[in-house]
């Protein structure tokens, strides 16, 4: 079966196909030191991860990691000094210029992380029905957010963080996007509205969309998607499914996501020694040797493989 997005090309899909399917995505940057010295910085590091319909996968990491530029590469909303190398397939379409100013928004939605993003001459009721067909359902926004019907009326200016930031969220989740890419959507939400949250882009993942969900935040990962990728210098280290935190985490694999889980406060609150690296700091081996309480001579000169053991996918040489 195929179908198409209609605009002034078609673009065929293969609807059997994953709903977003990236091979070795690598990103960089050109920048100039002093003296006018051109050089390339490497962000992103041969990123592998699929997503499904119906399907949430959380992306999780410390700040600097590179999760809101995986966001932005997908979406093709990066500056003119960058580069992208490896494959991205929307439902078998290959993800170029060209096509992705047809799907931005009609077939692939952002909520976009700094609340700057809405119009501030704009009432924030034309901003979440924009190009939209309002019926019965969708005016239920309001009230699956925790949004008063007034709030329509109001502009950006008069709105509080969190109520910017749901409203930021409404107007990607009654759009027909099949895949929303939600970049740190809960900063500022009370335990309600993001319980809310929550449940309606679980409604939204049950109607069959896939979503990214961009957070630092490892408990409501898990509370939100089917599986979590853990983000680290701008690599991939481990994608496992959400039900293996729990425990003494024994069921993850890579060091860095065990030293996340047991970061929380209910998992006896250990800090991790030492800083995630700068894009500019290269090593030849495994990118999280230095803090690795595991660590060998093999992991500073051996770049681990992707690996996938139960069903987990592990870049670490002695998972």
């Amino acid at each position: 079966m195929r179908g198409y997005f209609k605009n002034k090309t078609k673009l065929h899909c293969d609807t059997y196909a994953p709903l977003l399917e990236v091979r070795n995505l690598s990103l960089f940057f050109r920048q100039y030191q002093r003296g006018l010295h051109e050089t390339t910085r490497q962000i992103l590091h041969q990123l592998n991860f699929t997503i499904e319909k119906g399907e949430i996968m959380a992306i999780v990491g410390a700040s600097g990691s590179g999760k809101s530029l995986l966001a932005n590469a997908i979406l093709g909303l990066l500056p003119e000094n960058s580069k992208v190398e490896g494959s991205m397939r929307f439902m078998g379409v290959e993800l170029t210029d060209g096509n992705l100013d047809q799907l931005r928004g009609k077939h692939i939605a952002l909520i976009p992380q700094s609340i700057n993003a809405l119009d501030p001459l704009m009432k924030t009721g034309k901003q979440i029905y924009r190009g939209k067909c309002i019926n019965h359902e969708r005016r239920n926004i309001y009230d699956k957010l925790h949004l008063a019907r007034e709030v329509s009326e109001y502009y950006p200016f008069e709105l509080s963080g969190g109520m910017a930031r749901r409203v930021l969220a409404a107007t990607a989740m009654i759009g027909t996007a099949e895949l929303i890419i939600a970049d740190e959507p809960t900063p500022g939400l009370d335990p309600d509205s993001l319980n809310e949250m929550i449940k309606s882009i679980q409604e939204l993942s049950s109607g069959g969309k896939g979503i990214i969900f961009i957070t630092h935040d490892i408990e409501t990962a898990i509370k939100i998607a089917n599986k979590v990728a853990v983000l680290y210098g701008g690599r991939i280290v481990e994608i496992t499914n959400s039900i293996n935190f729990e425990g003494n985490g024994e069921r993850l694999l890579h060091p860095y996501t065990k030293a996340l889980w047991h970061a929380l406060p209910q998992n006896g609150f250990v800090p991790l020694q030492g800083h995630q690296p700068y894009a500019d700091e290269i090593t030849s081996g495994c990118i999280f040797h230095p803090r690795c309480p595991i660590s060998t001579e093999q992991c500073k000169e051996k770049q681990p493989k992707e690996r996938i053991i139960y069903e987990t996918m592990v870049r670490c040489n002695y998972a």
